[in-house]
């Protein structure tokens, strides 16, 4: 991690000469200068890298391999259980608080109750929050009250705060988010790339937010998720598609603009561009509708004449892995996801309305804010939203699909895995998030690859803390360790993984 939180400090030359006129600095400011910092390109810069960073080859291949969407292979020998430290995912998670935290700590410090400032700032804190979520929820205990506390107080050694009270705090703070969050204040207009500032639907958003951070914590702190989680659906959450945060891509761009899955397509290795057996079974014994808009038919099947969907599976031995032929496996489809001419090009999701549905069945279930026969309301609308999301586009719900969104006669557990089927289902390309939420809700039930790895052949729960942080942050890095079952670890298991 790079500890040290510097904003770009802009310094003017100082004029030693006492013939200086009052125009010097007028006269030697080149007219091109940058002399304020625009909070907004901050912003988008944030949304755009933290929402790309988590579909692109390695994590797809890393995080998406260990929940088997993915096929994994030996080139990123993680997905395999190989052990490693995670530097880039744990760098640019804290390049991203770092870029954000600049606006609360230094652009619009002191400015909360100026409505020029108040509304973005708030909006800011809601991005920085989902940002801190994300990183502890991957690595478990991190640095967080002694980081990103601006240019005057930086800590070169900062603690590793446990993840409880991590979550304390972010409940807390996206409350107080809330509360500044005003219509009729000043935003951000364009440069916000979810809702082109649209304040009312921030609230929707930063609500969704403290849904999330409240289901997240429910087998671990079950009366502070209960309370989190009932607050937050008493008020105003994603109600559609339409509501959904995202982040625009461009087809005609540079590979840095296209959408991860594509820029995976584009720049990545051809040994990684296949799809895992476990992902491609469950949407071909479905009828899953979306399944030729996800995957690709195997070449030789296509040239047999009898195309067939069929994925390879994770974590192989050299022994299995010798015998595989390429083109008998699928790919991601070459109609969508691998395809540039693709058009309209697909928006990356950073939060969507089937989220926030299926957190509300899953809350609905345990009488949260709701009663136990709304969840199946719930839970179809998160599926049916999922369907029609771009590129599947499915508005019909097909006749031999329609099983899927039932819960007749399933007990609350069945429910609850049909729930976490079809989440893990509707975040593919989200494969930070897909990981974090498998382990959170422990469906669906998957088998480990044969490669035992580091894990003795158990999938990993968590990522590994970054080798740069264990060598000079020393002291803290040990103390976090000691407090993991296992370690630093891919199987120790982090605070609120309970399942």
């Amino acid at each position: 991690m790079k500890h040290i939180f510097k904003s770009i400090v802009l310094t003017g030359a100082v004029c030693f000469l006492q013939a200086c006129t009052g125009d010097f600095e007028k006269l030697n400011t080149p007219p091109n200068s940058v002399t304020t910092i625009d909070p907004g390109l901050l912003l988008s810069r944030v949304q755009r890298d933290g929402a790309f960073v988590e579909g692109v080859e390695y994590p797809n291949n890393q995080y998406g391999s260990w929940i088997q969407q993915w096929a994994g292979g030996v080139l990123i020998s993680s997905s395999r259980y190989i052990e490693q430290a995670d530097n880039s995912t744990w760098e640019s998670h804290y390049n991203l608080i770092k870029n954000v935290s600049q606006i609360r700590n230094e652009i619009l410090k002191g400015q909360e109750n100026d409505p020029a400032a108040r509304t973005k700032l708030a909006i800011a804190r809601v991005v920085e929050i989902a940002v801190w979520q994300r990183l502890t929820d991957l690595f478990g205990d991190v640095p967080y009250s002694q980081s990103a506390m601006g240019p005057t107080q930086v800590t070169n050694k900062p603690v590793f705060d446990t993840q409880e009270s991590i979550y304390k705090s972010l409940i807390n703070d996206i409350d107080v988010a809330i509360s500044q969050l005003t219509v009729g204040d000043a935003s951000y207009g364009t440069a916000d790339f979810y809702y082109k500032g649209d304040v009312a639907k921030w609230k929707k958003y930063a609500n969704s937010l403290k849904l999330r951070l409240g289901m997240r914590i429910r087998y671990a702190d079950p009366a502070l998720a209960q309370k989190t989680v009932t607050a937050a659906m008493g008020q105003p959450l994603l109600e559609s598609n339409a509501d959904n945060a995202t982040v625009p891509t461009f087809n005609n761009a540079t590979n840095a603009n296209v959408h991860p899955i594509l820029n995976h397509f584009l720049a990545g290795s051809p040994d990684l561009k296949y799809l895992a057996d476990a992902f491609v079974n469950q949407l071909v014994s479905t009828n899953d509708p979306r399944l030729p808009r996800i995957a690709q038919p195997s070449v030789n099947s296509v040239k047999a004449g009898t195309p067939a969907y069929k994925g390879i599976g994770v974590a192989l031995t050299d022994e299995i892995l010798k015998t595989i032929i390429k083109d008998d496996y699928s790919t991601a489809s070459t109609a969508t996801f691998f395809n540039r001419a693709y058009s309209p090009a697909i928006p990356c999701i950073v939060m969507s309305f089937s989220d926030v549905s299926f957190y509300k069945a899953e809350a609905a279930l345990e009488g949260w804010g709701a009663t136990a026969d709304q969840a199946e309301g719930f839970y179809k609308a998160g599926v049916q939203a999922a369907l029609a999301q771009d590129p599947y586009n499915v508005t019909t719900v097909p006749a031999n699909f329609a099983d899927q969104l039932s819960f007749t006669g399933l007990t609350k557990e069945q429910k609850l895995e049909k729930i976490g089927t079809q989440k893990w289902i509707q975040l593919f390309g989200r494969s930070y998030e897909a990981f974090i939420e498998w382990r959170r809700m422990g469906y669906p039930t998957l088998k480990a690859g044969p490669f035992a790895g580091s894990t003795n052949g158990t999938i990993p729960r968590r990522t590994i803390y970054s080798s740069r942080e264990a060598l000079l942050n020393e002291d803290n890095y040990k103390a976090a360790a000691a407090r993991l079952s296992n370690g630093d670890t891919y199987i120790s298991k982090v605070w609120w993984d309970k399942r």
